[in-house]
């Protein structure tokens, strides 16, 4: 009986594959004739030209001093702008305000003596009075103005290529409230 439904089957299978499907090969073939395959032409190549490269007269931006200022003092002599500070200066002057940077200091209070307006500033545990023209701060900070509620500076700071430049900053009253916070 098995070999009954074997041959009954392969007979089927025969049967199916014979002429059924004529209609899509001729489908196939007629709608793949005009088919082929559309690959663009390649680019023409044109000859390499080398470009001369003169890089003696340009600057070169590997630097470190263009990166970031090599010293202070060598940047001092010669070089700088017209903003340039006076670093032996800074020495002599030897001020306490000038050790620390602007951020740490505090304007604490206001005094007005001979009509000349003192300003007071803290830092750390340390308490100094400054007047028009002192300089406090790491960037050569001089005080320009004095008022009851802020203390006016014009700062000399320097850019990664060397040159000074002037920068307006303010040290603003600190109330007791405001260091509470």
């Amino acid at each position: 009986m098995k070999r009954v439904i074997v041959a009954v089957a392969c007979g089927a299978l025969v049967a199916c594959s014979s002429g059924d499907h004529e209609d899509v090969r001729r489908w196939m073939e007629d709608n793949s004739k005009d088919l082929r395959g559309n690959i663009p032409k390649l680019p023409e190549v044109l000859p390499y030209e080398p470009v001369p490269y003169d890089a003696e007269s340009l600057l070169d931006p590997f630097k470190p001093n263009k990166i970031e200022p090599e010293s202070k003092y060598k940047q001092a002599a010669g070089k700088g702008g017209a903003f340039q500070p006076d670093f032996e200066a800074r020495e002599l002057r030897n001020s306490l305000l000038e050790k620390y940077p602007i951020e740490s200091l505090k304007m604490i209070g206001y005094m007005n003596v001979n009509n000349r307006p003192l300003a007071v500033i803290q830092v750390d545990d340390k308490v100094k009075q400054i007047k028009v023209g002192d300089y406090i701060g790491l960037d050569f900070g001089m005080v320009t103005k004095i008022s009851d509620k802020e203390v006016e500076l014009r700062e000399l700071i320097q850019d990664s290529a060397g040159d000074w430049s002037e920068r307006k900053s303010s040290l603003y009253l600190q109330s007791k409230e405001g260091s509470k916070k």
